[in-house]
């Protein structure tokens, strides 16, 4: 009878309320983890129609959806009495030791989600970014892919585009080429402008607003240096620039305008050999 009584009384004392215990824990768990994958639904759809980016509005949803889930861990395991004081302090100090090792991932992490932000630059520009210049492929939360001119891949960590210099070559529509011709000093400067002149108005590749623009830039030690800039848009930039100096050079050379070339003149001077006097 005693037995009876005191298995009775550990049912009603233990058992029933750690069972109850234990179902408010996954319930709160289960219901929990459906309430978090709503919230981080609605926020990312809030983002896509404020137009962000979708690696970012993927990378924002995870970090949401992984603090949701340490809370809704966190009040299971507070509902069956574990102290989550402890619990807490503990994920602090790991987190502050992660965080620690890995610094520079770290800081690659927080350059890329700068970089989708701000957008300096899209997959398909040309940048020189980062010690290195190519056509961006993609742009990670960790590091930006780009292929250079000779068909290479380059990975470059975040944290060294972010805290450089970005030069974007795509970034505008037209590009200005700076051009430098230098013809002799007994070259006529007006037939050598005309010349380039002629040239650039073959080309319909130039643009014609602005206007290019050819003019005396300096007077070099062996040259007179003409500055050639017309405005072209930026996929023909390459093209067109190379056209010119090809086209240019021959002009000159039917013209019999010279391109002269850095040089010295040496004079030398004969001194009479002195007679020694007898």
């Amino acid at each position: 009878m005693f037995d009876k009584f005191m298995q009775s009384n550990y049912i009603e004392v233990f058992v029933v309320p750690w069972g109850i215990r234990l179902i408010t824990a996954i319930l709160i768990f289960v219901i929990g983890r459906w309430l978090a994958k709503t919230i981080v639904k609605f926020i990312r759809n809030l983002m896509l129609k404020s137009k962000l980016d979708e690696i970012l509005v993927k990378f924002l949803g995870n970090i949401a959806y992984a603090l949701l889930i340490v809370i809704v861990v966190l009040a299971a395991l507070e509902q069956l009495g574990v102290q989550t004081t402890s619990a807490l302090a503990i994920l602090g100090a790991a987190g502050l030791a992660v965080g620690l090792s890995l610094q520079s991932s770290l800081s690659n992490f927080a350059a890329g989600v700068m970089l989708v932000i701000f957008r300096p630059f899209n997959e398909g520009d040309f940048v020189e970014a980062g010690g290195t210049s190519g056509v961006v492929e993609t742009i990670d939360i960790f590091k930006t892919v780009l292929r250079t001119g000779d068909n290479r891949e380059v990975i470059v960590p975040n944290g060294q585009i972010y805290g450089g210099t970005i030069i974007n070559f795509s970034a505008r529509d037209t590009r200005r080429i700076d051009l430098v011709f230098g013809i002799g000093y007994d070259d006529d400067i007006r037939q050598s402008k005309e010349i380039i002149d002629a040239e650039l108005k073959k080309d319909t590749r130039i643009l014609g607003d602005p206007e290019p623009t050819v003019m005396v830039l300096e007077l070099g030690a062996s040259s007179v240096d003409l500055a050639v800039r017309p405005w072209v848009n930026s996929a023909d930039y390459w093209g067109v620039r190379s056209d010119l100096l090809e086209n240019i050079k021959i002009a000159f050379d039917k013209a019999g305008i010279s391109i002269p070339y850095p040089q010295q003149d040496l004079h030398i001077k004969e001194v009479a050999e002195l007679k020694s006097v007898s």
